[in-house]
């Protein structure tokens, strides 16, 4: 199981307290790099923001522009502290005194009119780390179609180059919105979908050409490649991450008050394991003279086709465009999550390890891309006469609904089709009770995803029926009868982010997990030996271990 990593609090701090950071750094200053060149920096962010006069500019409360800094490295996805790679007083100054009279601004950090300071002392490789603050655009009372200004981002600090950011702000231009996509119902995981892509200009000014930028998800692809397309695929690194990212440019002329779409629907390809993957794209107002700031965050190629073409279209009907069109594909797909428990023999005082075992059988992964990467979970009982010596590290102990002790255990999310865990958790046998039983149990599900119900329970069971010991899913002496699926092997999470459960690899010797279809049992070791060279009997065999069970002590 990886545990979540230690941040580090944002880099940037508001005025004045950089003198506090540093008297705690005990006065050290400069960079933690040794090399004689200055560490390039990158000013990030929107470097257009378009505001209508008509149409509104979306939650006054959310920002158009969110300023990162970009420094060389590979981002940080360990555990533990972000390292850095500078530390050092640096300074990123925000002008926006050129849109007096165009619109309204909020700044960031230390406000003086239109002019905003934002201070820091250490910078982290990418950007996800270092972030500045946000702007938000508004029309002021003076804004009129076709008033435009820049707010202008540098920065400075010893043995650091910062590249400055630009960003255009227009007011009353052109203003684009998208074809509205909807998905055949019978749409199954591993076709195509042809995206009837498009958009209209409501804006007040024609545009001087337009970029069209779509994403599809770790489950999505695109098979075509374009001429006039970039591409930029993430397969690295969180799986909320992953996916697809593509910018196109057109150079026309898109006319206000016009309607245009593809010559041809774009192929838009989902794997076997995908489902409620996203895809979704926009149509902007930007020159493909421009275009190119856009690619500069990430390592797009260049596609080798044809280009892809637009083509205006009349009568269009308004209600079939949106500023927003994204589509979840497929939502038919399924996965199967299993539950497996463990059977243990073992003395009074001893400590064994019950191996619970989770994993999805797929076809389908977990996604989870709407609510970010929400955990799910599910609960362990302890059997009777024992105790936890130690729980995994996503386990926590809560009170269970029938009112015992017992343990929740988080899974994280994505998760892979083809994840897989050990949860171990270490029990003290304090008083041997026969066949003694704990559920092991995901939360009731009507989620039609899940395709398969049974295997969502299982049992560890302590010093069952010698006879015949179940393997911890209940399917001897009674209860529920949940999963007869052998036990998954121990994984750290087949590359998932985060992990969902125990990093624990290899099993206990005294640990029989979820070996119900095999009628393998969790026989005692103590004195098996000294048994084998007398020639006893089974009968005699269980009688007397059963016996040194209850006396606490080993078999002669």
């Amino acid at each position: 199981m990886t545990q979540q990593a230690k941040r580090r609090p944002g880099p940037l701090r508001a005025l004045g307290l950089v003198a506090a950071a540093s008297l705690v750094a005990a006065g050290a200053a400069g960079t933690a790099r040794a090399a004689d060149e200055p560490l390039p920096v990158t000013i990030t962010g929107e470097d257009r923001v378009d505001l209508s006069l008509g149409s509104g500019n979306g939650d006054s409360t959310e920002p158009q522009v969110d300023l990162r800094l970009n420094v060389p490295g590979e981002e940080f996805e360990g555990e533990g502290d972000v390292p850095t790679v500078f530390t050092g007083d640096y300074t990123i100054r925000i002008d926006a005194t050129e849109l007096e009279g165009v619109a309204s601004v909020d700044l960031p950090c230390d406000v003086d009119g239109l002019v905003a300071t934002c201070t820091g002392w250490e910078l982290y490789a990418g950007q996800q780390y270092n972030r500045v603050g946000t702007i938000r655009l508004d029309l002021d009372d003076d804004s009129e179609a076709g008033d435009f200004g820049s707010i202008k981002v540098t920065g400075e600090g010893e043995g650091l180059d910062f590249t400055p950011l630009n960003i255009d702000v227009l007011v009353g231009g052109p203003e684009f919105v998208n074809h509205k996509l909807s998905l055949p119902e019978d749409y199954q995981a591993g076709e195509t979908y042809k995206a009837p892509l498009g958009l209209r200009n409501v804006g007040n000014m024609p545009a001087e050409g337009a970029v069209l930028r779509f994403h599809g998800s770790r489950g999505v692809s695109f098979p075509d490649s374009f001429g006039n397309c970039a591409y930029s695929e993430v397969t690295t690194g969180p799986l909320l991450y992953q996916g697809t990212d593509v910018i196109c440019t057109f150079p026309d002329t898109i006319e206000a008050g016009a309607a245009y779409a593809l010559a041809e629907p774009l192929k838009v390809g989902t794997a076997d394991f995908a489902l409620r993957d996203i895809f979704t794209y926009s149509f902007t107002a930007v020159p493909p003279s421009e275009a190119a700031g856009l690619r500069a965050a990430k390592d797009y190629r260049q596609g080798n086709g044809a280009d892809l073409e637009l083509k205006q279209v009349s009568g269009a009907d308004p209600a079939d465009y949106s500023r927003y069109a994204e589509l979840d594909l497929p939502t038919t797909n399924t996965y199967d999550l299993e539950l497996t428990g463990a059977s243990l023999d073992a003395e009074a005082g001893d400590t064994v390890t019950a191996e619970i075992g989770f994993r999805n059988n797929g076809p389908a992964w977990i996604s989870a891309l709407r609510s970010g990467g929400e955990s799910f979970s599910f609960t362990v009982e302890i059997p009777e006469g024992a105790t936890v010596a130690k729980a995994p590290q996503r386990c926590r102990e809560i009170t269970l609904a029938e009112g015992g002790k017992g343990y929740r255990c988080m899974v994280s999310t994505p998760l892979l089709e083809d994840a897989e865990f050990t949860y171990p958790f270490e029990l003290r046998v304090d008083r041997v009770v026969e066949n003694a039983r704990g559920e092991v149990a995901l939360p009731e599900s009507n989620d039609p995803a899940e395709s398969n119900l049974v295997n969502n329970s299982a049992w560890i069971v302590l010093n069952g029926p010698d006879e015949q010991t179940d393997g911890g899913t209940g399917q001897n002496g009674g209860g529920a009868t949940p999963s007869a699926s052998p036990s998954p092997s121990s994984s750290s999470g087949s590359g998932q982010d985060g992990g969902a459960g125990s990093s624990g690899s290899g099993t206990s010797g005294s640990v029989q997990g979820g070996l119900a279809s095999t009628g393998a049992g969790g026989a005692a070791l103590i004195g098996g030996a000294a048994l084998l060279a007398l020639g006893l009997g089974a009968g005699v065999t269980v009688l007397l271990r059963r016996r040194a069970r209850q006396t606490g002590g080993a078999i002669a």
